[in-house]
């Protein structure tokens, strides 16, 4: 699928990963759905990027709030074939802890945006991109959805997180295979650690400290080479079903 001919919805678009890929799908000549609850970040970059991005205040997790923000947007662009999947929160809590056991709110919050919220907008999206136009490849639309190398290598304090991104490593083969019908496919990036909003309290010295764990290249990832990888994934219809490690060959220590 080119990027020219995309209409992409994109949650958590406002900022880190997100942004990264919003930005690149209007430097490509397609559009672009930010659908976030960060409604000033969302707001100044729409403006800054023009009439083909727009942001729609969206809780991932809200059925309404969702099939809102895609009746918009095809009212807006004519159609959604795009959807990559970027909204998410990180914790850290151990599951037995020096104030007690990992409390359940926290972690059912965790699994409900995280894993919930990727299989709700992806629920509803594909049912938009289910009444497209097929193009010569005979696709009707691509999801990218964000796992993570905890997915595989979970840290201590990390057993909601891991969960959550487990759980989303774990539907993209059988998403991709009954949305084979309608020529929608579905693949997942797992990304290292990356330069995002949950690293930006760090000082210089600490974030240096966790990009040397990294093999090469020793520096944290880039929210930019997201990007590129979520452009080659919608540019090539070989690749359906599976999970791409984007994260320079590290492999998480217990902590």
């Amino acid at each position: 699928m080119d990027i020219k001919d995309c209409v992409a919805v994109v949650t958590g678009g406002a900022s880190g990963l997100g942004e990264a890929t919003v930005r690149m799908l209007a430097a490509g000549g397609g559009r672009a759905v930010i659908a976030d609850l960060a409604g000033d970040k969302g707001e100044h970059l729409a403006a800054e990027l023009g009439g083909s991005t727009i942001y729609f205040k969206t809780d991932v997790t809200s059925e309404a709030g969702v099939a809102e923000m895609l009746e918009k947007a095809v009212a807006a662009f004519g159609r959604v074939n795009v959807l990559v999947n970027c909204a998410g929160i990180g914790v850290a809590q151990k599951v037995l802890g020096k104030k007690g056991p990992h409390d359940l709110v926290g972690f059912e919050r965790v699994i409900r945006i995280n894993l919930v919220g990727t299989f709700n907008v992806t629920r509803l999206a594909v049912e938009k991109m289910a009444g497209n136009e097929p193009n010569g490849e005979g696709e009707r639309g691509v999801v990218v959805n964000t796992a993570s190398v905890a997915a595989f290598e979970g840290q201590i304090g990390q057993a909601a997180y891991s969960a959550s991104k487990g759980g989303i490593v774990g539907m993209t083969l059988p998403l991709a295979r009954e949305l084979a019908a309608y020529g929608i496919r579905v693949m997942a990036i797992a990304p290292g650690i990356f330069e995002t909003p949950m690293f930006d309290g760090l000082p210089e010295k600490a974030k240096e400290t966790l990009g040397s764990m990294v093999p090469f290249p020793s520096r944290l990832g880039r929210p930019a080479e997201y990007a590129a990888l979520v452009r080659s994934i919608i540019g090539n219809p070989m690749l359906n079903g599976s999970v791409i490690r984007l994260d320079g060959a590290i492999r998480m220590q217990p902590r």
